[in-house]
C-alpha cells in the first residue's frame, strides 16, 4: 500500500498505513482519502486519534481497547457546520461543529497537520454548499412555488450565486473583506 502521500507532514507511517487498510472497507464508489492528521502528543503517543478526510466525508478516528479496535464518528460534508483550530504549546487542537452544534475535537494534532486539516476541509465545505446551491437552484426551476401558486418561480441567477459564493468565501475568511467589497462592487456593476 502507497502511503507516501499520507506522510508528508510528519505523520506516524504505521498509524497512516493500520488507519488506511481499516478505511479502505469503509469508502464507497469514487470516494478517496485526500488526507490524514494524526495526533502526536508531548511524550510518547503510543495510540494515536486521527482525521482522515475524504472528498465525501469526514472521518474521526479514536483507539480504544488498547489499540484493538477504533471509534469512528463519520460525518457527511454536508453534516459539518466549520471546521476549526487552536493552535497550542503542543500542537493544536482541531474541532470539527456538527451542522446540529455539537462538537468534536482531537487534541495534539501537530501544527502543519491541523492548518492542513483546514485548508482542505474548509475547501470540501465550499464544494458541498456550492452543491446545495446548485441542487436548490435546480429545484426551483423544476418545481412550481408550493406557497403561492399566483407568484412566477425565479430560478436563482447566476449573479445572485456567484454573490453567495463570494459571501460565503469572506465568511469563511479565505479572502479579506477588501477583495470581498471589490469582487462584490464588480458584480453589482453588471446588473
Amino acid at each position: 500500500m502507497k502511503i507516501d502521500h499520507y506522510i508528508s507532514d510528519g505523520q506516524d507511517p504505521r498509524a497512516v498505513e493500520k488507519l488506511l487498510l481499516k478505511l479502505q472497507d469503509m469508502l464507497t464508489s469514487g470516494e478517496t482519502v485526500t488526507y490524514i492528521a494524526v495526533q502526536k502528543r508531548p511524550a510518547v503517543t503510543l495510540l494515536p486519534n486521527s482525521i482522515a478526510l475524504t472528498n465525501k466525508r469526514v472521518f474521526i478516528c479514536e483507539s480504544t481497547k488498547l489499540g484493538l479496535a477504533t471509534d469512528f464518528d463519520i460525518l457527511s460534508w454536508g453534516a459539518v457546520r466549520e471546521v476549526t483550530f487552536k493552535e497550542e504549546i503542543f500542537g493544536s487542537r482541531v474541532t470539527i461543529t456538527r451542522q446540529q452544534g455539537e462538537n468534536l475535537s482531537i487534541d495534539y494534532i501537530p501544527k502543519t497537520q491541523a492548518r492542513r486539516v483546514f485548508q482542505l476541509a474548509n475547501e470540501a465545505l465550499e464544494q458541498a454548499h456550492n452543491e446545495r446551491l446548485i441542487n436548490n437552484a435546480d429545484e426551483k426551476t423544476a418545481l412550481p412555488a408550493q406557497d403561492d401558486p399566483a407568484l412566477p418561480v425565479e430560478p436563482e441567477d447566476e449573479l445572485t450565486m456567484k454573490l453567495e459564493k463570494l459571501k460565503f468565501l469572506f465568511e469563511r475568511q479565505l479572502i479579506t473583506e477588501a477583495e470581498y467589497e471589490s469582487k462584490k462592487n464588480e458584480l453589482l456593476s453588471r446588473l
